[in-house]
């Protein structure tokens, strides 16, 4: 008889393992320190957000800010949920080393 993973010698069945490692928790913005990169969100950031996010909106995703009577453009609402800190986006910023930081766009200045 061929053993599978799932399969144990000892009593025939083995339990998948269960997921005992969470994801640590980023810290709270108020003291959030930026260590790769600048303070800032940079325009190469800015750019890629606004993008994304308008395409999102585009293809039907609802939007974090109230829409006012006329028409905007996915593109504007974009850039409205940035200004108003309504993302929940992190960015990822990584060194050559290969170190890597997760920064909550809240965390950043505009």
């Amino acid at each position: 008889m061929r053993l599978t993973p799932r399969a144990s010698r000892a009593q025939g069945i083995l339990l998948a393992p269960t997921k005992a490692t969470r994801k640590p928790r980023q810290p709270s913005v108020s003291n959030f320190e930026v260590k790769i990169g600048p303070p800032k969100l940079t325009r190469f950031e800015k750019a890629r957000i606004i993008g994304a996010r308008s395409l999102q909106i585009a293809m039907g995703a609802p939007a974090f800010v109230p829409l006012d009577v006329g028409y905007r453009g996915p593109i504007e609402i974009a850039m409205a949920e940035l200004e108003e800190d309504a993302l929940p986006l992190s960015i990822r910023r990584v060194l050559p080393d290969g170190s890597t930081q997760d920064i909550p766009v809240k965390a950043l200045q505009k």
